[in-house]
């Protein structure tokens, strides 16, 4: 677009060379709500449109305008009602707007029916979530799930709405058959190439389980980290272990995982793994083409779910994460789990007292932290929780050992946690923690190891 300056509303404005976007939200009432899905929802409207438009704003559109749509129900052929489709319509060519970004699960009929009557692109929630993710891969298994989960979108996309779908084409073996049509056509090779990248992914994931068996051998404890989009976990990562992982204030900037090891206050190792931001809603496809990064979160054996505490959608936010946390088979009460109430530092003061106060009156397993990855308030209260939880599930040992013992040594360095060490003249003590699946080995190898538990 062109950058001409152009008269509006009595001030110079310059039109951007982004896509020009129109965020709607159209959503039930409450009361059509509870008819169709049997439960009220757990945000309101407003709340619903501002998270689409972070979205929106996530794939860097210019935005020119949002429109909430309150529908008592749902039609089949435009999701909208008669009239709503015409007064979007309007907007639509008065912001000129290029784009309409609809904040719900659109059928290809119903995406194809409203593009014809708002003469722009649609997109709906499924698809602009697929967009960020295309952005934001880095990894050649990011990049590969990205594309997994936009082919199967696009095959579901397949159905009477390509512009030649009545050609048809003559069969030269590899390309298909007598007479099959151009959708069957596409619709195959798509299939084939889904199949190509489900092969390549469990490449990754043996890949990934051999990473993950030898860093149990160090062994390191690992702690995932989870929580809702934007959250704020790639800023507590960087707060933890002092790394420049890219944080902004965007929704899903971080989506390849990333490890990094951290130093514990009593000398404990851990490795820190940062995840994709979950969201409500989000795709099937996508919890399915992402469970082998997610897979660090299962494979953890501390699990901080991190939440903004400061946003106005916090409950509703933790609900999702524990509701996809679910599906990946880990309960809400997993002794493994941390909450951590992130941005405090956006409260009040008083706020901040009656919530840690709140929190202190939990029972001790299952107290959050409240913390602030910028400030770094409250961040030792929280590498104490974590030491205490890693150590919950390890068994503690003391081995004495010889001075001329240097491969017992090179084995408790290899194997376990060496949490201290005393030196004598005739040889040194040595007090470690071991995983369990270490403990019987350790035991074999070090028959006169004393356990501290």
């Amino acid at each position: 677009m062109s950058e001409t300056e152009v008269f509006g509303g009595g001030v110079w404005t310059q039109k951007s060379d982004r896509t020009r976007a129109l965020v709607l939200g159209p959503y039930l009432t409450e009361r059509a709500a509870v008819y169709a899905e049997g439960a009220k929802p757990l945000r309101g409207p407003e709340a619903r449109l501002d998270e689409a438009e972070g979205l929106a704003l996530a794939i860097d559109v210019e935005i020119v305008g949002r429109e909430l749509a309150l529908l008592s129900q749902i039609r089949p052929a435009t999701y909208l009602g008669k009239g709503k489709v015409e007064e979007i319509a309007a907007l639509v060519k008065e912001r000129e707007a290029e784009l309409v970004v609809v904040d719900c699960a659109l059928s290809p009929v119903q995406q194809r029916n409203l593009e014809k009557a708002f003469s722009a692109k649609v997109i709906d929630r499924t698809g602009l979530i697929l967009e960020i993710f295309g952005e934001r891969a880095r990894t050649k298994e990011g990049a590969l799930q990205v594309e997994l989960a936009h082919l199967a979108y696009q095959k579901s996309r397949l159905v009477r709405s390509w512009t030649h779908l009545e050609r048809q084409r003559g069969g030269f073996g590899f390309l298909g058959g007598p007479g099959e049509t151009q959708i069957e056509t596409d619709r195959r090779l798509i299939q084939e190439r889904m199949t190509r990248i489900e092969r390549d992914l469990d490449q990754v994931k043996r890949t990934r389980g051999l990473h993950r068996k030898s860093r149990r051998e160090v062994p390191f404890p690992i702690v995932a980290l989870v929580g809702y989009t934007n959250a704020g976990k790639s800023s507590l990562f960087n707060r933890l272990t002092k790394a420049e992982v890219f944080a902004k204030d965007l929704l899903f900037a971080t989506l390849d995982p990333t490890l990094r090891g951290l130093k514990l206050p009593h000398g404990g190792k851990v490795i820190l793994s940062d995840t994709v931001g979950f969201i409500s809603d989000l795709p099937h496809m996508l919890v399915s083409a992402f469970r082998a990064t997610l897979e660090e979160v299962l494979e953890a054996d501390v699990i901080l779910h991190v939440r903004d505490i400061s946003h106005e959608d916090a409950e509703a936010q933790g609900e999702d994460v524990q509701k996809i946390l679910a599906e990946l088979g880990i309960d809400p009460h997993d002794s493994r789990l941390i909450e951590v109430w992130n941005k405090i530092d956006l409260l009040p003061l008083e706020e901040r007292d009656r919530l840690r106060e709140m929190a202190g009156r939990k029972p001790l397993d299952e107290r959050p932290c409240a913390v602030s990855a910028v400030t770094g308030d409250g961040i030792e209260a929280l590498l104490e929780g974590i030491e205490a939880r890693v150590g919950s599930g390890r068994a503690l040992f003391e081995i004495l050992l010889d001075a001329a013992d240097g491969e017992g040594q090179a084995w408790l360095y290899a194997h376990t946690e060496v949490l201290k060490r005393q030196a004598f003249d005739d040889g040194a003590a040595f007090q470690v923690r071991v995983a369990p699946e270490a403990r019987a080995r350790l035991e074999r190898r070090f028959p006169r190891a004393r356990d501290l538990n």
